[in-house]
């Protein structure tokens, strides 16, 4: 699915929940507007009129998002998400050669209410965010990268990575728009119990860059 499609990637549907692919380029959910109420929540409720949503991705963010389907499932699978239940992966291109190969980068952010919708790094008004990395590989001077954000701040990664001088390539808000087609981050992981069954559920995307 391209964010001109309609046609929905989806990765999994049961009685409770839904598992769906999601383009670059394409809101989460409704915006300010009529101009911004083309989503995916609204697409995928063309189709499955009770999917509810449960967390967002940033419009420039591609990859794996969850829905529930009942009231119930929205509460129980919100919870996980705030209890850190849910395991997420990400994988990025950022610029120059990261080192070490391997680390965390904990920096508080906060609202930067005068250039919103930008976030800052503060120490005094900002929550603990804390990021796990790992690298993948190099190539053309850049990093391809494994992200873990264990918190789950609005815009994290992008801010935690040009916070250690490796901004995300394609990053409009913390980086350099012009270094990539588009934002090279894609949500490629999501790993949790299943509410209902107590089943593990894991499911893969491979990023498309």
């Amino acid at each position: 699915m391209t964010a001109g499609s309609n046609m929905l990637d989806m990765v999994y549907r049961d009685e409770s929940l839904l598992v769906v692919n999601k383009p670059a380029g394409l809101l989460a959910v409704p915006g300010r507007g009529a101009d911004k109420q083309d989503c995916l929540s609204a697409r995928l409720l063309h189709e499955f009129p009770d999917a509810l949503v449960v967390h967002r991705l940033d419009m420039a963010t591609s990859g794996l998002m969850v829905f529930a389907r009942t009231v119930e499932m929205q509460r129980r699978i919100s919870r996980m998400f705030h209890d850190r239940e849910v395991e997420k992966r990400y994988v990025a291109v950022v610029t120059g050669k990261l080192e070490p190969g391997a680390g965390e980068v904990d920096l508080p952010i906060a609202a930067d209410w005068p250039n919103r919708p930008m976030r800052k790094i503060d120490a005094e008004e900002g929550k603990r965010s804390l990021t796990r990395y790992r690298l993948l590989g190099h190539a053309a001077g850049n990093s391809r990268v494994e992200l873990e954000p264990v918190t789950g701040r609005t815009h994290q990664l992008r801010i935690h990575m040009a916070a250690i001088g490796h901004s995300i390539l394609g990053d409009a808000l913390y980086g350099i728009a012009a270094s990539a087609p588009r934002l090279l981050l894609h949500a490629s992981s999501l790993s949790f119990v299943h509410p209902l069954s107590g089943e593990p559920l894991n499911f893969e995307s491979a990023p498309p860059f």
